[in-house]
């Protein structure tokens, strides 16, 4: 498989990363990755991945900004990608990247937030009610479903 080379895309995946681009989300994604220190190789289905990312935020293996996918572990040397990131997280962080696109880009980051704060508040768990991470696949993320509790039971808990 050759990664990144735009022949080997599809319409959509050449579509998601144009869009990514235009809407600033992609530029962000490098640029916090080079913030961070974290290096970036092309990878499979038009998005960049970051192997190596140390900063405690967000709290999450591995996490996307356009079409970037920043993840904790490391790729060693000359091994594939896929030994920092696992085919399952590679499609949900691209479910992630193609969110970005039809968010039009930043306007994700809000959104993602409240959405995380909602399922926050109804199952104590940032994912399993987050409309962005059901859509992208909870088990694929990583994540496991927690139950939903009342809005009362959940400002007790506070």
């Amino acid at each position: 498989m050759t990664r990144g080379r735009t022949t080997d895309l599809t319409r959509r995946q050449r579509l998601r990363r144009a869009a990514n681009w235009v809407n600033l989300s992609t530029p962000l994604g490098l640029g916090v990755a080079a913030l961070t220190g974290t290096p970036v190789r092309r990878g499979p289905h038009g998005l960049y991945v970051g192997t190596g990312y140390r900063p405690p935020l967000p709290v999450a293996g591995a996490f996307t900004v356009g079409n970037v996918v920043l993840v904790r572990g490391r790729a060693p040397g000359d091994l594939p990608l896929t030994a920092a990131l696992s085919p399952d997280l590679l499609r949900h962080e691209a479910a992630h990247a193609t969110q970005y696109a039809a968010l039009l880009g930043l306007p994700f980051l809000p959104a993602y937030a409240l959405a995380a704060a909602w399922s926050l508040l109804r199952t104590g768990d940032p994912a399993s009610r987050n409309v962005f991470e059901r859509r992208a696949g909870l088990r694929l993320g990583g994540y496991r479903e927690r139950p939903v509790r009342t809005l009362r039971a959940s400002r007790r808990r506070g």
